[in-house]
């Protein structure tokens, strides 16, 4: 199940690449290579950090076809439809919600702290949202705009450590988790939720 969740969460990251570079008026290399960077890039820092080698995507040749196909029929979907309005952050949030806590997962398997653990969580679901975003020469990226991302993405990595803590099932810890950070990011799209700025608003 864990795998296919996984895969999931991949798949909808590869799909906001295209999305991404759609927007950005990118070639379909350029679509592919962005749905293969913020697919892959907050796993495999996540495994850099952790010493993991070799790094997950290498020996898991389903995934880089899982990406590659969603990249392909998101791009010919594009070609007989329009983009769909909000379509980007909703993937987007399907993407986060899930690698996030597989992130969690990971770091509380490798037995590190559990700051590391919200750190290594946040980092694998994020991560990839910056790169696409500075592929695509948005400055600054999405997360660092007021915008609750990291946050969402830190609440849910606090909830699947404390399920984990409380002996919960995995699986009932990983659906709430995910479904939290899911929650929290669509409320803060549709809701038009900001963080406060560090600097006042001028006048």
């Amino acid at each position: 199940m864990l795998h296919a969740l996984y895969l999931l969460g991949i798949a909808a990251f590869a799909a906001s690449g295209v999305l991404a570079a759609h927007r950005a008026n990118m070639d379909p290399f350029g679509g592919l290579v962005l749905a293969f960077a913020a697919a892959i890039s907050g796993g495999t820092l996540r495994d850099l950090i952790l010493d993991r080698h070799p790094l997950y995507w290498t020996r898991d040749w389903l995934l880089l076809v899982v990406i590659a196909s969603v990249a392909v029929a998101t791009m010919l979907y594009l070609r007989r439809r329009e983009l769909p309005q909000r379509a980007l952050v909703v993937v987007d949030a399907v993407g986060l919600a899930v690698v996030t806590v597989i992130g969690a997962r990971a770091a509380i398997d490798a037995h590190v702290t559990p700051v590391a653990v919200l750190i290594l969580a946040v980092l694998t679901g994020v991560t990839g949202e910056v790169v696409r975003d500075v592929l695509c020469g948005e400055f600054p990226p999405l997360l660092l705009r007021e915008e609750v991302y990291a946050t969402a993405a830190l609440a849910g990595a606090a909830c699947y450590l404390g399920l984990h803590w409380a002996g919960t099932a995995d699986t009932l810890n990983i659906a709430v988790s995910a479904g939290l950070v899911f929650t929290l990011r669509m409320a803060a799209v549709f809701r038009d939720l900001h963080l406060p700025r560090l600097q006042r608003a001028a006048g």
